[in-house]
């Protein structure tokens, strides 16, 4: 098995990426609080994967060239079309699909004009999604800053607001499934029946090829590419996050770390920590022994995307230490995607 495996920082100088709502018994009724981990050391914030997904499907629409599923509501439910042959969302980042078998509640889908194009579904739908994420959270403890404000612009009091906000580094691990992205199971097992009756027969009707021994149908391998890019694209261009209006974060990573590996496993897990300032660095000695230990495991160049400007000083210290290593490359994390988008283009074994 074959897996884009990275690492990711977002700089958050001054953040409220990721909200928890009113905090109770708090100086004001309205006060915003801001999610983090308590322990020992101090307050790490975090922003969810949940968050983090959603901002990365928001970049994605932006893409002219993505195809996002609808969502249709279902009372206290919702879903996808979960239709991963059309939807490359529904391909890349998963669905659940069990929609009330209730007369009630199929009266009510039969009545809705607006799923007219809807796929039909006779039974439960599940796919684990290729493209798995971890909590972003703070490198380092940080002490979580309190701000007062109001609301003054009418006659009378001024009525008082508060949030939390942070000053942090966040790192997040991501990896994507290569032999999954565009493999279609029609296996009667939770999670892997990716196609019901229904599905498997769109895939026939688009001529993807059967794959009988795995119970699977797979796209083109030049489909499968093309949405595999776009999935980079947009991380590469994320944008998101709460609190935009108040303090402006610019989500997009200035530092990644990007490889292509066999197997499932975060390789660089451990390679990036914070010094005794609580920024970050990357361990040179930790990358070493990843370089050494999973040698045959790493199948792609080593891609540092580290945007100039950020750190430079620790960027100087790991260009000279990576001057003499041939398969660690540096440059801008925008370029960084673009050139492992070219090193699949030019292995589309990886694929298989």
């Amino acid at each position: 098995m074959t897996f884009i495996t990275g690492l990711l920082l977002i700089d958050a100088s001054a953040s409220a990426l990721n909200n928890l709502g009113n905090i109770p018994g708090a100086r004001t009724d309205n006060t915003v609080g801001v999610k983090m981990i308590r322990t020992k050391e101090g307050a790490y914030p975090y922003v969810s994967a949940q968050a983090f997904r959603y901002w990365l499907r928001e970049t994605l629409q932006a893409n002219g060239d993505w195809q996002s599923a609808p969502i249709y509501r279902e009372e206290k439910v919702a879903y996808t079309d979960a239709n991963p042959v059309i939807w490359w969302d529904d391909d890349l980042l998963g669905y659940m699909r069990a929609p009330s078998k209730k007369a009630s509640a199929v009266e009510k889908r039969e009545a809705d004009k607006s799923r007219a194009e809807e796929t039909p579904t006779i039974d439960t739908v599940t796919r684990l999604s290729p493209f798995r994420v971890s909590t972003l959270v703070s490198i380092a403890p940080v002490n979580i800053t309190e701000d007062f404000g109001v609301m003054a612009r009418h006659e009378g009091d001024p009525v008082p607001h508060e949030h939390q906000f942070y000053r942090a580094t966040l790192r997040g691990l991501f990896s994507l499934d290569l032999q999954a992205a565009g493999t279609f199971s029609y296996r009667n097992k939770t999670g892997y029946r990716n196609l019901d009756d229904v599905r498997v027969k769109i895939a026939l009707e688009r001529g993807l090829e059967h794959l009988e021994a795995e119970k699977s149908y797979r796209l083109p391998k030049a489909e499968r590419l093309h949405r595999v890019s776009a999935l980079l694209d947009g991380l590469a261009r994320l944008e998101g996050g709460a609190k935009q209006t108040l303090h402006y974060t610019d989500v997009t990573p200035p530092l990644v770390m990007l490889a292509v590996t066999k197997g499932g496993n975060h390789i660089f897990g451990h390679t990036v920590s914070a010094n005794p300032k609580g920024q970050p660095m990357i361990n040179t000695g930790a990358l070493d022994e990843v370089m050494t230990v999973f040698a045959d495991d790493i199948l792609s160049p080593i891609y540092v995307g580290w945007a100039q400007g950020y750190l430079d000083d620790e960027r100087s210290k790991f260009a000279t230490w990576a001057k003499d290593k041939d398969n660690v490359h540096i440059d801008h994390p925008r370029k960084t995607y673009q050139a492992l988008i070219k090193k699949l283009e030019e292995n589309p074994n990886w694929l298989d």
